[in-house]
């Protein structure tokens, strides 16, 4: 029987994070969440997958700490240096790395020292491009004053009806996720949506992209074909930068392809494990 998932807390640079995972001999598989979740997203990975194997909560959302902006400012450049200092701590000796959504920050990270990157997993992610064009929520975050009234705004029931539209057919998410992100839409997860929306220019994008070609380990890029946010298009920039990357195109899947196709959890895992 697998071991069961563990939680603990670390503290990188004062700031406290939670972390999930499975412990186990050698390099691990290290999962980075998006916006607006956490590492909840990746328990179904976590629970297949043996040891070694972790996933965090990213400062301001989650179960992690919500640090002030005189501490930690939420920009790309900040989430990078953090995830850097995170993976340093926690596989100084290489790892696996798996990102979907803003988990784009740890790719910057991961250009840094390429070396230690042994396989890569790319899931609908923020493309690190200048050509990228932001989705319509995305702009209104971009604002200011308008991104701030509508944060005030959200609901419980407006996110679950926000998160119809990432999946086909506009099918609602399971209960748990809403009520997840519900739970953790605090007054510091909304400054830190705001604050990395507003850091991330086009030339910041396309300068956090520019040694891509560097991570040379197998890469697996998978794309949920009806994704609202980040069209499939856009993900190409990860086939075209990467230099030994495959592009999984999934059918009737959005922005978060594992929960409208539950069967990827277990092709991502084979992968993982040099299949």
């Amino acid at each position: 029987m697998a071991a069961p998932i563990e939680e603990r807390f670390l503290e990188i640079d004062g700031i406290r994070v939670l972390l999930r995972g499975r412990p186990g001999e050698g390099p691990p598989v290290v999962f980075v969440h998006g916006n607006p979740t956490s590492s909840l997203d990746w328990v179904p990975f976590l629970e297949r997958l043996p040891g070694p194997a972790v996933a965090f909560d990213l400062p301001g959302f989650g179960r992690s700490e919500r640090p002030r902006p005189d501490r930690f400012d939420h920009s790309l450049g900040a989430y990078a240096g953090f995830v850097a200092e995170l993976l340093a701590e926690l596989a100084p000796d290489g790892y696996s790395l798996v990102v979907h959504d803003w988990g784009s920050v740890a790719l910057v990270a991961a250009q840094r020292d390429p070396g230690r990157v042994r396989r890569l997993v790319v899931i609908d992610a923020v493309p690190l491009s200048g050509a990228y064009r932001w989705h319509w929520i995305a702009r209104i975050w971009r604002r200011r004053g308008l991104g701030e009234a509508f944060n005030r705004a959200t609901s419980r029931f407006a996110v679950a009806q926000l998160l119809r539209l990432a999946r086909p057919g506009l099918r609602p998410m399971p209960e748990p996720m809403i009520d997840a992100i519900w739970e953790g839409w605090d007054a510091g997860t909304r400054r830190a949506v705001l604050a990395l929306y507003r850091s991330a220019d086009p030339d910041v994008l396309e300068a956090a992209g520019g040694r891509l070609g560097e991570l040379h380990g197998p890469a697996l890029v998978v794309w949920g074909e009806g994704d609202p946010y980040i069209s499939a298009a856009d993900g190409r920039v990860f086939e075209r930068r990467l230099s030994d990357v495959r592009f999984r195109l999934v059918e009737r899947a959005g922005h978060w392809p594992w929960i409208d196709r539950p069967e990827l959890i277990g092709e991502v895992n084979r992968f993982l494990a040099g299949g």
